[in-house]
């Protein structure tokens, strides 16, 4: 049961053959490459995660994430990253993010944007389809001939315009594996394939056509120590010795986007100095980590996930502590996602979702964020016009914010238990959002508009650890559930009732032909888990895994 595309000694590949795959993606070389990735660094990245796993164990028993004392000298030392920021990447005031799927990847680079994030994490379902068809677009889009025909317009086709947002590429987190590759009988790390895929085949040009020299670009996910950070860091240089081009031309942002990551974050830049282009606030995936970090600490239970927002002190001493972080090292501080759509058939529910983003990004600018996110292509001029009236024409705020000596961030202050209410219909939310993200998810799809929100995967983590928060300890409810404790037989009536609703929501047709029962069962499973699992994409991960292992007959 050996693999049919043209794969190197001790690589089998069980996902379906496509012969554009093998010819434009799965390559022999491309595959090589990918393996020797693998072999170099499994070693590192298994003790990378034996670690997060100790480390989890102390946070259970009591401890809380702090400062490391071995590493005082890096926090306090006079030391900046790599000296040059790529002019290519110097304004990056608003950035839109989202799946490589081959649309999508037009209209982003199209949104106006600086930059488009094209994302294999979050946003994207790791089907094979996906992956594969993404690596091709990807490569398309650098080539500058990516075009898209849409039947459902009238065969209206879509291209890129003469200027475009310059490209990065987020990966899949360490912790995810690909189970339609097999290197040495082993799953292959996913962010090595979705990085040594794309490197591999786009390096060339798109140093040549878009990065100015530099590039190409990234952004790391999921990080919880530097010890992760070194060993991208490491791979970077392999890359880069691998294709004959200097030190320091691969660029990437990492996303703090886990607890105990924002008290590394000194660190991670140091370990990515030569090849950092900042920091970014990823507030969803930061509340995420929050619950799973505290899981066994019953006095820090989160209000309705819809007020922990950047007004609770521990989000807002997360984001000045990473824009201080970043300027002091002279590398971008990213702002947050914006996760709003246009609301196309209420004018005034629109403006007023509108005023909110504004507002937000109004605070994050005048905080000092150089750039932030935004979900969909309708808020960009909104955004760039907040990030423009603060900054003008200046590309970001390194220097200026570097001469502001802000208000020291303190372990208590990045610690500070989040305040607000729980109440019956944030245990609602929580449960349709999730159900209808994961039945989404497990259909191929990792992008979900729901209720006037793009909703990605980070939002449907948040909905699982707080209802498996609440139900562990039993929450109390405020407001109209105001004494009710959130027991196995409230969830359970809960969940009956959600279902009900997403069923009429939806129409029984789409009901029955979706994937909204087997959804219910893995997020009520998750929800009710006696140990919190670290990831509902891992579990997940498995339905959507589909080997080919025998070759198609040749004729």
């Amino acid at each position: 049961m050996g693999s049919y595309y043209d794969a190197p000694e001790g690589v089998d590949v069980r996902g379906r053959y496509d012969e554009e795959f093998a010819t434009r993606v799965l390559t022999l070389d491309a595959l090589r490459f990918v393996a020797g990735l693998q072999r170099e660094f499994r070693g590192a990245v298994q003790h990378a995660m034996e670690r997060r796993s100790e480390a989890q164990r102390r946070y259970d028993s009591g401890e809380v994430p702090r400062f490391d004392p071995a590493t005082r000298l890096v926090r306090e030392g006079e030391w900046a990253c790599a000296g040059v920021v790529p002019p290519v990447i110097e304004d990056r005031r608003v950035e839109i993010t989202g799946p490589t799927e081959r649309k999508m990847v037009i209209n982003a680079l199209n949104s106006g944007a600086k930059v488009f994030m094209a994302d294999f994490e979050d946003a994207l379902s790791p089907t094979w389809e996906n992956l594969m068809r993404g690596q091709v677009n990807l490569r398309d889009a650098v080539a500058g001939t990516i075009t898209y025909q849409d039947k459902a317009r009238n065969n209206r086709v879509y291209k890129l315009n003469d200027r475009t947002a310059t490209l990065f590429v987020r990966p899949r987190g360490w912790h995810l594996p690909e189970s339609h590759i097999l290197i040495d009988g082993e799953p292959a790390i996913g962010c090595l394939v979705d990085f040594g895929l794309y490197f591999y085949h786009n390096h060339a040009a798109f140093r040549a056509t878009h990065g100015g020299g530099f590039g190409p670009f990234f952004y790391l996910p999921k990080m919880e120590h530097s010890r992760e950070a070194k060993i991208w860091n490491s791979v970077f240089e392999r890359a880069e010795k691998h294709a004959g081009v200097g030190k320091g031309s691969i660029r990437a942002t990492v996303l703090i986007e886990t607890l105990p990551a924002v008290f590394q974050m000194d660190e991670i830049l140091y370990e990515l100095r030569d090849h950092s282009a900042g920091l970014n606030c990823g507030r969803w995936d930061y509340i995420f980590s929050y619950v799973k970090t505290f899981r066994a600490h019953p006095d820090r239970l989160l209000p309705d996930r819809v007020l922990v927002g950047m007004a609770q002190h521990f989000m807002r001493s997360y984001s000045n502590l990473l824009i201080r972080t970043c300027h002091r090292r002279g590398v971008h501080a990213m702002g947050g996602m914006a996760a709003q759509i246009p609301i196309r058939d209420n004018p005034v529910a629109n403006e007023a979702a509108l005023e909110l983003v504004r507002n937000d990004k109004l605070r994050e600018v005048q905080a000092g964020h150089d750039g932030t996110w935004a979900a969909h292509p309708g808020l960009i001029p909104a955004i760039t016009e907040v990030f423009s009236s603060h900054m003008g024409a200046t590309p970001h705020q390194i220097d200026t914010m570097k001469r502001k000596d802000a208000t020291t961030v303190t372990e208590e202050d990045l610690l500070q238990k989040p305040r607000g209410v729980r109440t019956m219909e944030g245990l609602r939310l929580n449960t349709r959002v999730g159900v209808q993200y994961l039945a989404a998810w497990l259909t191929g799809t990792g992008s979900v508009p729901l209720y006037n929100l793009m909703e990605d995967a980070a939002t449907a983590e948040i909905s699982r650890v707080q209802n498996w928060q609440w139900l562990r300890y039993e929450a109390i409810l405020d407001g109209d559930g105001v004494g009710a404790r959130v027991t196995k037989e409230v969830f359970a009536r809960v969940v009956e009732e959600e279902m009900a609703r997403i069923e009429r929501e939806v129409g029984k047709e789409r009901f029955e032909k979706g994937m909204y029962r087997e959804a219910c069962k893995i997020f009520v499973k998750q929800c009710m888990a006696a140990t919190l699992d670290d990831f509902l994409t891992l579990d997940a991960y498995n339905c959507i895994v589909l080997h080919h292992p025998e070759a198609p007959a040749k004729l």
